[in-house]
């Protein structure tokens, strides 16, 4: 039983254990990155001795391995191959860059494979591995082509411009040199630009263009400044400048740039390399030109120097001159040993060309040997050119291919902006016919309002006209029947009534009964005559208002369905119907509009219509007892849009007073014009003005 319970207690303790570990994995992860990158640091100090360094280079390999394959990841693998890379360590340096380019292709990580690549291009030039540094280089300028980097691309078309130098592919090197200062250029890239425009000075000295070579060097010379290490790029172009006008023979100008070099003080203790070049130089022209003194003193100085700093290819160069001094001064012995000892120095170094001019110097110095040693250089240099020309086709596969790539993408990208313009071009047109469609239709449509809206007006006013017609006919009619019944009926009536006074003569009590009831209808016929043609005559005249008769069956037809009780009340001074028709319309839908609203949205019980005038303005109002709503929303509804835009037409006002619970007052002010009388129109129809 115990020790159920002490293993129970150990798994809860080791699931804690899971979940706080679990908690603290990113911040493990952060340290252990900062952790590889101080590895790292440490890896590529210089002052720290190089077994350790090692050793922390391969724990930081080994840490970066246990993380997922990510950018983070890649970026520390490209970091460690690169301090592998600086410390020679040829073995993992490949193994790292290889996983480097593995993992970054894998997660399409551009930016870490395009500095693999270039790390890769390093390793092989240094190793004179030149067709594979030239292809990586060329991956590397690709891919920062591809990304917009300028810089970058920039620098690796002058890494690999100097690759085509080394296989003597000279007018290739130019062109890739000029390519790379067209992008360095515009950045204002002063160290990219100095190399560059120092590469073109060797390669158009190597193409014996000395006056372009001149040129160039004087255009990196303006690209430095005052710093150390630009001083001795400067001190380092003077000396190619000064071997500019040593290979044309003036040697006197030769001279003055090395001299020029030399009086740097600090030179030979701080860059031996080129103090030993540059006094070798010195001394060899002026063995060209003439002097002895000094030169051999200057020869071995040199050759002291480089052999101190086991510079095998300056060693080279150094026993070669000292050959050729030996053979000026008839010392075949010592010549032909310098020569020898050039030799070899010129094959551990790998240095074809001062090899090649070593066997053509002892074909001179050792004649009895010269067939051999011509021999020997015929076969070098037949290889070497065999070499160099598949290198150069090799150069120029890769540039087909690279170019062939660029433009299959420049294709490609130019089809691609070719199908999105004109998609492009589809949508616009789409929206511009669907913009014309729509507004011919609101044109038609707007058209087709106001042309129904002037026949309705047409219609409305013809009408009255019409109506004007009958009633001025009805008023003719009725003085016509008032003017018979007054002068045919009376007279004949008055005629009939003497007539029977006449018979008035006869004395019988019957006779004089009978007349006396004739002459007493006959009164009363004429009396009620009179009064029948005095009606017809007054009728002619009187006012009937059909507008304002037209407004009250308004309020009855909507009013009353609702339940709604209501008052009307008008100026009964004005005349109505001689108020232009347009006025009257839009008024009556104004009234029918407030209505509405009454009922719908009010919920009023009772509502107050008012019609009143003043000389220029015709004043309505409609009060109601309804809900009422806060005016400071607005009025945003169609109803009172509506209203506003009779009222605008009229060029008149309104106004709306209204607060929750205190009901709505709406007043409109239109100004208006009594017609002439002869276009009097009167009535006013119904059925008209719903039309209109």
């Amino acid at each position: 039983m115990k020790q159920f319970v002490t293993c129970l207690a150990f798994c809860c303790l080791l699931v804690l254990g899971c979940k706080e570990s679990t908690k603290n994995t990113p911040q493990q992860a952060d340290s252990r990155v900062d952790s590889i990158q101080a590895w790292v640091a440490k890896g590529r100090d210089n002052s720290i001795d190089v077994v350790i360094r090692r050793s922390l280079l391969l724990k930081a390999f080994d840490e970066v391995q246990n993380r997922p394959n990510d950018t983070v990841k890649t970026k520390l693998l490209s970091d460690v191959s690169l301090a592998f890379l600086r410390l020679n360590d040829s073995a993992q340096f490949r193994k790292s860059n290889q996983q480097a380019l593995a993992v970054a292709l894998q997660i399409s990580d551009s930016t870490v494979l395009g500095t693999s690549y270039w790390d890769l291009a390093s390793f092989y030039s240094r190793n004179s591995i030149i067709d594979s540094a030239y292809f990586n280089y060329a991956e590397a300028q690709r891919i920062f082509e591809a990304q917009g980097n300028e810089y970058f691309s920039g620098r690796m078309l002058y890494n690999m411009a100097v690759e085509q130098g080394r296989v003597k592919d000279y007018t290739g090197s130019e062109i890739t040199t000029i390519r790379a200062i067209e992008l360095l250029k515009p950045l204002n890239k002063k160290q990219q630009l100095y190399n560059c425009y120092n590469n073109l000075g060797l390669i158009t000295t190597e193409l014996k263009d000395y006056e372009r070579a001149a040129d160039y060097y004087g255009q990196a010379l303006s690209y430095l400044d005052n710093s150390p290490g630009d001083r001795t790029k400067y001190l380092g172009t003077l000396n190619n400048l000064g071997l500019v006008f040593q290979q044309q023979g003036q040697h006197s100008k030769a001279i003055s740039y090395f001299e020029e070099v030399l009086k740097d003080p600090e030179l030979r203790a701080e860059k031996p390399q080129l103090y030993a070049r540059t006094l070798d130089n010195l001394a060899y022209s002026r063995f060209k030109n003439g002097a002895v003194t000094r030169v051999k003193a200057d020869l071995e100085e040199a050759r002291q120097v480089r052999d101190s700093i086991a510079d095998y290819i300056g060693l080279a160069r150094s026993k070669y001159h000292l050959a050729e001094f030996g053979l000026a001064q008839e010392d075949t012995a010592a010549a032909l040993a310098y020569a020898l000892e050039a030799k070899e120095y010129a094959l551990q170094s790998s240095n074809n060309k001062r090899l090649l001019e070593t066997l053509q110097l002892l074909t001179r110095i050792d004649p009895e040997n010269a067939t051999a040693h011509t021999r020997e250089y015929i076969t070098l240099n037949d290889s070497l050119q065999q070499v160099e020309r598949q290198m150069r086709n090799k150069f120029a596969r890769i540039r087909f291919e690279t170019d062939e790539f660029i433009a299959e993408n420049e294709l490609l990208a130019r089809q691609r902006q070719m199908w999105i313009g004109i998609a492009l071009g589809l949508f616009i047109l789409a929206v511009l016919v669907f913009v014309i469609i729509r507004q011919r239709v609101r044109n038609q449509k707007l058209k087709f309002e106001q042309q129904q809206q002037q026949n309705n007006e047409e219609i409305f006013n013809l009408m009255l006209s019409q109506n004007q017609k009958i009633e001025e006919g009805k008023q003719s009619e009725q003085k016509r029947i008032s003017e018979e019944l007054h002068d045919g009926i009376l007279g004949q009536m008055n005629g009939i009534r003497m007539v029977l006074l006449g018979l008035n003569k006869k004395t019988d009590d019957s006779a004089v009964s009978m007349r006396s009831q004739a002459i007493e209808k006959l009164q009363q016929v004429q009396e009620e005559i009179r009064t029948i043609s005095h009606e017809l005559n007054d009728s002619a005249y009187q006012k009937f208002h059909n507008f304002i008769l037209s407004i009250e069956d308004l309020l009855k037809s909507i009013a009353s369905p609702a339940g709604l009780n209501y008052t009307f009340d008008h100026n009964g001074d004005l005349e109505w119907d001689a108020i232009r028709g347009d006025i009257k319309i839009n008024l009556y839908r104004i009234v029918q509009e407030g209505l509405q609203n009454c009922i719908k949205h009010a919920e009023a019980t009772e509502v107050k219509l008012s019609f009143d005038a003043d000389e220029n303005h015709i004043l309505v109002k409609l009060r109601d007892n309804g809900k009422g709503f806060d005016t400071k929303k607005g009025k945003k509804g169609i109803g009172h849009k509506n209203i506003r835009s009779r009222v605008e037409k009229l060029r008149g006002s309104w106004d709306v007073v209204s607060a929750i619970g205190a009901g709505t007052t709406v007043s409109v002010k239109v100004p208006y014009e009594i017609q002439a009388s002869g276009q009097e129109m009167d009535p006013f129809e119904d059925a008209v003005l719903q039309e209109a």
